[in-house]
């Protein structure tokens, strides 16, 4: 993997948490995320398990993306 690649792929799992970590800040604050009596809706555990997903795929490319720079520093 070129260097490039790699610094893509770290930039990427790091801007991931920051767009889903904002996300479900606004997803916990949102009116259409509760029910009068306090649940959850189905809004907001759908929008929760696609946060969830793309933390865990940026988390991934990220590490991807670490282990590739760091593979580089050896050569």
């Amino acid at each position: 993997m070129s260097r490039r690649v790699a610094l893509f792929l770290l930039a990427f799992g790091v801007w991931s948490w920051i767009i889903w970590i904002t996300f479900v800040k606004n997803l916990w604050a949102s009116d259409n995320s509760w029910a009068p009596d306090g649940s959850a809706t189905a809004f907001f555990v759908v929008h929760l398990v696609l946060a969830i997903v793309s933390f865990v795929l940026g988390t991934i490319i990220g590490v991807l993306g670490w282990r590739g720079l760091r593979a580089g520093r050896k050569v």
